[in-house]
């Protein structure tokens, strides 16, 4: 089944692809064509933040930094989380996207538990 708004010419030869999380180190990871982004994370342990899974909380926002056109069409839950700027600088929803070609990805890394360090100092 081919994705709605993909060309299957322009699918990754021999039916896989890499995606490259910058994020987590540019660990890469190999996936058949038609893959969910987030999917893939999850699976190869990629990184990318995640709540729901499902289009409804905008967690697995992540940036497409190569790649772009190697995406399916933006889909209606994405335009309710991220905006029209977002989608022309490369933003996603992980969850929401499916891949035909390479991809290198990027997000904001999620903020620590514990909050900033702080560092005591005697006088």
């Amino acid at each position: 089944m081919v994705e709605k708004g993909v060309d299957p010419a322009s699918a990754a030869p021999g039916g896989v692809l890499s995606v490259t999380f910058l994020t987590n180190g540019g660990k890469v990871a190999v996936a058949p064509v038609n893959s969910n982004l987030l999917r893939v994370s999850l699976r190869e342990q990629g990184g990318i933040p995640f709540k729901c899974g499902g289009g409804l909380c905008g967690t697995c926002r992540c940036r497409i930094e190569k790649g772009l056109e190697n995406t399916d069409a933006i889909k209606a839950k994405e335009r309710k989380h991220l905006t029209a700027e977002d989608f022309d600088d490369g933003y996603r929803m992980a969850c929401q996207t499916f891949l035909t070609g390479d991809v290198s990805v990027s997000w904001k890394p999620k903020a620590s538990a514990s909050g900033p360090s702080v560092q005591l100092v005697q006088a």
